[in-house]
């Protein structure tokens, strides 16, 4: 049977009053917040924007929905995971400064901003996949603590996913820092020499101890590092990077196999919107602001991340006028991620689009 994905045409020049009622009301037809218990910790999963970015959903979008949510539970939270990459989002100090910066302040939001693994990533734990790609998916603590799932994806374009979408924000976007090491790359981090500074810090925070100082440099010991990434986010001088030499179907394939065991945590309890307003080449991450690749289209909502990732995906591409914009992008055939959460069990391709009144 196919899944119902609804659909309201939206713009972002309609103004935040607007835009907060046409959230709420698609919210409101997944039929997720008469679900929702009294004392139900309920995780709104978004991406606050890296600095600089303008694309990330606003704040004011989410007045309405979350008025709602808070009719059934005062346990709501905003969250989202620390990032791989060095940055203003890699420790959450600094994270959620900068989630204020972008307007998601306590006065704006009423919920509070929690980052899902910890202070500098390591607050997780680990299951066991089922699917072939992944072994054992890492996920964000605060997020399997949680009793529902709310995911808030800005839909945009990606250098490795070609689309970026339900499937993304759930798969990458909960996973902690070992999480998203293990979907992006195959290898280990690796030592910049002119950078690092041989203070050793990195060699303390290993797990594993495969980080020893060596002249002028450290050095990692592949056969005995775990992936875990720890060395990444306390290097405080750039220099240990990632290997980038996934492809971009097994990465897709990952991301849908996180995103299915982070599904089958929450039983049904979860709902997925994807807003289609100011959609750009890359995603959120990139620290600029990206133009749009096509006009504004609206706000799509389902309880299926699959089929509301397809109907994205096809309502961004009959907007081009029959372009596949998401392929221009990068080259990438970022249907792989849908086929695979097919195929898993995670949701449908097929789907009724419902329109609802603007």
């Amino acid at each position: 049977m196919p899944s119902s994905v609804y659909f309201i045409p939206a713009a972002a020049d309609e103004g935040p009053e607007v835009l907060s009622r046409k959230t709420r009301d698609i919210y409101l037809k997944t039929g997720l917040n008469d679900e929702l218990g009294k004392r139900d910790f309920v995780a709104l999963k978004i991406h606050f924007g890296e600095k600089h970015n303008t694309g990330y959903i606003k704040p004011a979008w989410l007045k309405s929905l979350i008025g709602e949510v808070r009719t059934r539970t005062p346990l709501a939270f905003l969250s989202d995971s620390n990032t791989l990459y060095i940055g203003q989002r890699s420790n959450s100090v600094e994270h959620i400064r900068l989630a204020w910066s972008h307007g998601f302040t306590p006065d704006a939001v009423d919920v509070p901003v929690i980052i899902a693994d910890g202070l500098i990533g390591r607050d997780a734990r680990e299951g066991k996949g089922e699917h072939g790609r992944i072994a054992a998916p890492k996920i964000a603590s605060a997020f399997l603590h949680s009793d529902a799932l709310i995911c808030l994806s800005h839909a945009t374009g990606h250098v490795q996913t070609g689309l970026g979408g339900a499937l993304k924000n759930m798969g990458m976007g909960c996973a902690s820092r070992a999480g998203k090491l293990d979907q992006h790359s195959v290898s280990h981090p690796r030592v910049t020499p002119k950078a690092c500074r041989n203070c050793g810090l990195c060699s303390d925070y290993c797990p594993a101890g495969a980080i020893v100082q060596a002249e002028g440099h450290v050095r990692i010991d592949d056969a005995a590092c775990l992936g875990c990434g720890e060395c990444l986010v306390v290097c405080k001088f750039g220099a240990i990077k990632l290997r980038w030499d996934e492809d971009a179907r097994r990465i897709q394939e990952k991301v849908a196999e996180y995103a299915h065991y982070v599904q089958a945590h929450f039983k049904g309890k979860t709902a997925f919107l994807n807003f289609l307003i100011k959609i750009t080449k890359d995603c959120d991450c990139m620290a600029k602001d990206d133009p749009r690749i096509v006009p504004d289209i609206g706000l799509l909502a389902s309880r299926d991340p699959v089929a509301v990732d397809a109907a994205t995906a096809a309502l961004v591409v009959g907007r081009a006028k029959g372009k596949d914009i998401w392929r221009a992008g990068y080259d990438i055939d970022w249907s792989a991620q849908l086929r695979h959460g097919e195929r898993i069990g995670l949701g449908s391709m097929t789907y009724d689009l419902i329109e609802l009144p603007g």
